[in-house]
């Protein structure tokens, strides 16, 4: 096989491998029952005039499986923390004690977790959605080598290897599904 060939088969394998760990990671934000400070990592607050990251205004921790604590750096936050976790409509009810903002976590209802099962296979359909792109942007690549002393043959090895480079991803996208179908469907 060629070296161009090569090239765009590696380029493409780590494009796959980011749109695995974006997926991993918005499997995170969605709660599985238990408290976990991804789940408001998301939350956006107002910092002096600016929507700033949660995470850089405050830590938040989680002393046990039902409950978040969030500790600004500076007192002045908690009322913009408070009001940012409200309009991020979690479903969550934070309690501000002045010193910081805890949040309990209610266990979850038969029908929301099955709503919290279709948000999974929402974002699993978008990662194999990446993955498809990352696939057509390869192959149109390694089509256009064939001028570039690149043989039709190895083009259509390329386009297999391509194909089964996907095909092994989305398993993986499959398997972590899987898993946290699971996590969210045990009561």
């Amino acid at each position: 096989m060629s070296e161009l060939i090569k090239k765009q088969l590696t380029d493409a394998k780590a494009l796959m491998d980011r749109a695995i760990e974006h997926t991993d990671s918005e499997f995170l934000k969605i709660r599985a029952g238990k408290a976990s400070p991804a789940m408001i990592e998301g939350v956006m607050v107002e910092y002096y005039g600016a929507p700033t990251p949660i995470t850089s205004v405050a830590s938040i921790t989680s002393p046990d499986a039902r409950t978040l604590t969030v500790q600004p750096w500076e007192k002045t936050m908690l009322g913009p923390i408070e009001r940012g976790i409200m309009e991020a409509n979690l479903g969550f009810n934070p309690q501000n004690d002045g010193i910081v903002i805890r949040i309990n976590v209610p266990p979850l209802t038969e029908e929301r977790r099955r709503d919290l099962v279709k948000r999974v296979k929402a974002e699993a359909e978008n990662g194999k959605i990446t993955l498809r792109n990352i696939r057509k942007d390869a192959n149109e690549k390694i089509k256009k080598m064939k001028g570039e002393s690149v043989s039709e043959d190895e083009i259509k090895v390329g386009e297999a290897d391509v194909q089964k480079l996907v095909d092994s991803y989305i398993i993986k996208i499959d398997q972590l599904t899987a898993i946290k179908e699971k996590d969210i469907m045990t009561v």
